[in-house]
């Protein structure tokens, strides 16, 4: 990953910027594509299918509730650096709101974009899939466990 960051810095003559100078909406910006280029790229490669389905569920992936409540189980996760971005994207004045979201929803979404914009300027795909995976599947494993021990 970094080396394709370095290669289209080079490419196109993109200047190093520290990303403690981005405002947090710029992070949340670039971040929000990122998160959506990734969960299309998992729910393409799972296998073939209609692309009014594929839509259906990325967007269930990628609406502002969705990031929000993926937010709650990665943050315990983050390290200090990551809770700080988080914690500026969240705080961040945006002139915009999600639909079919609250404040407090919307607000925890972009924090969770900004902190993936950050990772991925960075040049740190990895960590964006580790907290995506926690922030996925941890869910199903709890169902099922949950599950399992009502006798389900």
């Amino acid at each position: 990953m970094e080396e394709s960051l370095k290669y289209l810095k080079e490419q196109f003559a993109l200047a190093d910027v520290d990303l403690k100078t981005y405002s947090p909406l710029t992070l949340a910006y670039i971040g929000d594509s990122i998160y959506d280029l990734l969960v299309r790229t998992i729910l393409v490669k799972h296998g073939n299918a209609q692309v009014n389905k594929l839509h259906k569920r990325a967007s269930s992936l990628v609406k502002a509730p969705a990031q929000s409540d993926m937010m709650d189980k990665i943050l315990p996760h983050l390290t200090e650096e990551g809770e700080h971005i988080y914690k500026r994207g969240r705080n961040a004045k945006s002139f915009t709101m999600a639909k079919n979201a609250t404040m407090a929803q919307y607000r925890r979404a972009t924090g969770f974009e900004a902190v993936f914009g950050y990772l991925y300027l960075k040049g740190d795909l990895k960590r964006i899939i580790d907290l995506m995976k926690i922030g996925i599947e941890p869910e199903n494993k709890e169902k099922e466990t949950n599950g399992r021990n009502q006798g389900e």
